[in-house]
């Protein structure tokens, strides 16, 4: 469920209208619902409180400042996979020592800045990883905590660029070598063995892959345990979010519908994993990012222009790829719709941004409702996986953010100025 519905004819976000937000901070603007953040929190938290347990946020999937702030308010620990990452979360108030550190290249200059802040633990990929820590955490006089990442050999079933459970995968160490890892990395006398990891890929909407991975490791996290003295088994993230429907989930009463019934629930996921952990008497750390943060938040776009040529209807808006990559880098869908409730037929459209490729759209042959130039459109499920993977591609500035809290709301980012693209670059001498 989500903050994000019409009251009336207005898209509005929990307590304030979309409109009145372009009103005041323009467009492109991403807006973030505080509510929706909190209660998916607190959902999953509270679907795994019969194990002991530690939510991570993957905060790859948005590492705006006041969205960590508020899931650090309500006990999060994050996922980082960099040096900027675990910086963010400092700068964020978060706690490091309930971070974990991933990643397949993690430089030396990193693991000791990990080393230095106190984290958690370092997700492992690999053999010369370990080996590489073991020798930053002697120079530093320091223990390490490690976990290997075990690839499963599971087909999570979701797209091709964010499967990262099979040997086809850049990720993990194959599930058939990990106990003669964990045994050499035993010898490596500033390693200290804390856990076991997983992960099996992103937007699953099915509880059976992870199922089938939990089940696959239980023999061996049990055996390793017993010999290595574990602390915790991290099961990954990976939890899928609703982006067909993602208007009507806002609705309480949706869920009561046939097209809820599906749904991977935080209730369905515990329902089936909690039986299975809990007899291991350890620690279980989930690495959830897009399902806290997806729903949460929308990108608002102008448009500026309706073309119609004889087969297509453009509707060319002044957000682009650049702003909102997801459907030109995954063939994502976003659910779009009007700022403003309009009635009347639709039309087949194709949503398009000014970008100077045939990639730049968000959209191709939907039925939409018809716009015209200076109306405002809403693409849905935006918070994840949006603004962070933001570009200044074609010279554009970063889009605006704003955090929603109630009937109060706040930017959290200002609008990138479009001189400050370029601030950093100098010329050469023998160009002055």
């Amino acid at each position: 469920m989500h903050s994000i519905r019409y009251v009336g004819k207005e898209l509005s976000c929990e307590g304030v209208t979309i409109a009145s937000l372009v009103q005041q901070h323009g467009t492109p603007l991403y807006v973030y619902s505080q509510a929706t953040l909190e209660d998916h929190f607190d959902k999953l938290d509270n679907a795994l409180a019969p194990l002991d347990h530690l939510i991570c946020y993957a905060m790859k999937a948005n590492s705006n400042q006041a969205v960590m702030r508020v899931l650090a308010n309500a006990g999060s620990g994050f996922d980082t996979v960099s040096e900027g990452e675990l910086r963010r979360v400092i700068a964020a108030g978060g706690d490091p020592a309930k971070c974990v550190f991933a990643g397949v290249g993690k430089t030396e200059a990193e693991i000791e800045f990990a080393l230095k802040a106190g984290i958690y633990c370092f997700n492992c990929e690999s053999e010369p990883e370990l080996q590489r820590i073991n020798q930053v955490a002697a120079r530093l006089k320091k223990i390490a905590p490690v976990a290997v990442r075990v690839n499963p050999n599971v087909d999570a079933g979701t797209h091709a660029k964010i499967t990262t459970g099979t040997y086809e995968n850049k990720f993990g160490i194959a599930f058939e070598q990990v106990e003669g890892v964990y045994a050499r990395a035993a010898k490596l006398k500033n390693l200290r063995l804390r856990g076991i990891q997983t992960h099996i890929g992103s937007q699953l909407t099915s509880v059976k892959p992870f199922e089938a991975a939990v089940n696959k490791l239980l023999p061996l996290v049990t055996k390793l345990k017993a010999k290595y003295k574990f602390e915790f088994f991290s099961i990954g993230g990976g939890l899928g979010i609703i982006y067909k429907d993602a208007l009507a989930s806002g609705d309480p009463a949706w869920w009561q519908t046939p097209a809820a019934k599906d749904i991977l629930t935080p209730a369905t996921y515990a329902a089936h994993l909690v039986p299975l952990l809990q007899p291991l008497n350890l620690r279980i750390l989930i690495e959830p990012g897009r399902f806290i943060v997806g729903n949460a938040g929308v990108l608002v776009t102008r448009v500026e222009h309706v073309k119609k040529t004889g087969k297509k209807n453009f509707v060319i808006v002044d957000a682009a790829m650049n702003d909102l990559i997801r459907p030109a880098f995954y063939d994502s869908y976003h659910e779009i719709v009007p700022v403003t409730k309009k009635g009347g037929a639709t039309v087949s459209s194709d949503v398009v941004g000014p970008i100077c490729e045939s990639g730049d759209y968000f959209c191709k042959d939907r039925p939409l409702p018809k716009v015209g130039e200076g109306d405002y459109l809403a693409l849905l499920s935006a918070g994840a996986y949006g603004s962070v993977m933001g570009s200044n591609y074609n010279s554009r500035a970063l889009a605006a953010e704003v955090l929603v809290h109630g009937a109060k709301s706040a930017a959290v980012r200002t609008r990138q100025k479009i001189a400050d693209i370029w601030a950093d670059e100098r010329l050469a001498d023998w160009l002055k």
